[in-house]
């Protein structure tokens, strides 16, 4: 009788403490494409009603306000994020596939860990190589068979509810990586002609902001009330995620990673390592954990420390040779003690155009080192296929200072120091300036250091950055490398350094 009470009262207790035992978390990453952080109302945006549903997830998460990606560009951006390495140790430099990448990424690891892994929007962007059995679930394509618009808001609620769906049926917690394709170009009503997919708000060019990076002009006003727009629609697109997820139950099982891959598609912000180009909205929800409303403004997280700090949170074991480090005690309300600096990195742009850059980002300052700049060479970038960047160059004709802008923006120089605190927009170069030379001297000796560390191939020339010749024999051996990669890929004969600095597709 004592032995059967005995084994009723460990089978109650057993049950109490599996019933309270938390289940494997949800895992919802949501991402907004080319969209700069300034542009959400809780980050400050000037503009009004930019962004409701960002504001209300923010209200709900833990904000961080020193937050960066590594990248200003879409591929190699979200490949960091993924692997948890830079871009040159995970190798996607550019926009090319990586078919023997040696190492895992997001979707291995979830899936191998019992997760349901599923992918809607820059699928081929967001992997090594693509397609990739890492998912489960392609989820651009509906049951129905349809294939909607990337632009189209309603079809998230749809795209959500299915992954959760699929996942349910598989008896699994779900991996969903959502990527909204908005504020990416083509921007809401661009070429001018009727467009379904409208916004819930459209803006005009009277109300809207101009970024101190750019001139203050009519046409640009125009082509920015387009980009606004764009965000709205995107933000439209995050409230019919987030509502599928509310109708499915699984809301406080869910954790929630939300934040952009880059700076706003326009000169000074994509393809750049500014301030303004890799600046993130990031937002962390996760129930029971991050306190609601909650805003970190001490410590300086990245990219490459999403998928570390993922692992943690899901309690899956990390692999070797990651680059990033997890921030999850952050998330516990903690402290992490050597988080005051961040290193983005630039490599490539589409069509195998080399322009390596590297930046060292505090609270403070930033420093950008640019080998690629000798006065002549231009900068290829898909925002020279813009309004603004023509209309930039219609009034340097008469304007010395747009002229001066642009010649930075397509030249650049090799060194670059700007303040943060009174220079987020970068127009003062302070590089020269001996009261920021004690300033200079400490970022250039931590980029050295995480050089060293990180195995950056950039190492040797950045320490004879001030010899012209030995950035020319540089550049000469990577756009060798990137030529030959591309005759690989392309089946043709390799002409390194014959590229012009043009406009570029926009990816």
């Amino acid at each position: 009788m004592l032995a059967r009470s005995l084994f009723v009262f460990l089978l109650c207790v057993g049950g109490a403490l599996l019933r309270a035992a938390p289940a494997r978390p949800n895992v919802l990453i949501i991402t907004m494409d080319d969209m700069s952080c300034d542009s959400v109302g809780v980050y400050g945006c000037k503009l009004k009603d930019t962004t409701p549903h960002m504001d209300r997830l923010a209200a709900q998460s833990l904000r961080f306000n020193h937050a960066f990606v590594q990248v200003g560009n879409c591929m190699p951006s979200r490949n960091v994020m993924f692997s948890g390495r830079y871009p040159h140790n995970n190798r996607v430099e550019g926009f090319y596939m990586i078919k023997d990448p040696g190492y895992p990424v997001m979707a291995d690891l979830m899936k191998g860990a019992g997760w349901f892994t599923g992918i809607r929007g820059k699928v081929a962007h967001s992997t090594p190589y693509s397609p990739y059995p890492g998912w489960d679930a392609i989820l651009d394509t509906l049951p129905d068979g349809s294939t909607p618009s990337v632009k189209n808001v309603a079809s998230y609620h749809a795209v959500a509810a299915h992954g959760i769906a699929l996942a349910k049926k598989a008896g699994k917690p779900f991996c969903l990586n959502i990527n909204i394709s908005d504020p990416h170009k083509p921007f809401w009503n661009e070429d001018g002609r009727p467009e379904v997919n409208k916004p819930s708000r459209v803006f005009t060019a009277a109300e809207v902001p101009v970024p101190g990076f750019l001139p203050d002009d009519p046409q640009v006003r125009e082509e920015l009330a387009l980009y606004y727009s764009s965000v709205r629609r995107g933000d439209d697109c995050l409230g019919e995620v987030l509502r599928a997820l509310r109708e499915s139950g699984e809301d406080d099982r869910t954790v929630i990673f939300f934040l952009s891959d880059h700076g706003m598609p326009l000169p000074f912000a994509k393809t750049q390592l500014y301030f303004h180009s890799t600046r993130t909205p990031w937002m962390i929800r996760w129930p029971g954990v991050t306190k609601p409303g909650a805003v970190d403004d001490t410590h300086l997280i990245s990219g490459v420390d999403l998928l570390p700090t993922l692992l943690d949170v899901v309690g899956v074991a990390h692999p070797k040779g990651m680059d990033g480090r997890s921030f999850a005690p952050v998330l516990r309300g903690g402290r992490q003690d050597g988080r005051d600096y961040v290193v983005t990195e630039y490599n490539e742009n589409s069509g195998g155009f080399r322009h390596p850059m590297r930046a060292l980002m505090t609270r403070d300052y930033v420093y950008l080192f640019n080998p690629w700049s000798n006065g002549t060479r231009a900068m290829a970038t898909a925002t020279k296929g813009t309004v603004t960047y023509r209309r930039m160059q219609a009034l340097a004709r008469t304007d010395r200072a747009v002229a001066e802008r642009l010649k930075l923006f397509d030249h650049r120089v090799p060194e670059e120091l700007y303040r943060n605190t009174d220079d987020s927009d970068a127009l003062h170069n302070l590089i020269a300036a001996p009261e920021h030379r004690a300033a200079r001297d400490r970022l250039t000796a931590l980029l050295d250091a995480w050089m060293v560390k990180t195995g950056d191939g950039m190492l040797d020339v950045f320490r004879h950055r001030d010899d012209p010749k030995a950035r020319e024999a540089y550049m000469k051996k990577v756009e060798a490398e990137a030529a030959e990669r591309d005759s690989r890929a392309n089946g043709k004969k390799a002409k390194a350094g014959k590229k012009t600095g043009g406009a570029v597709k926009d990816l």
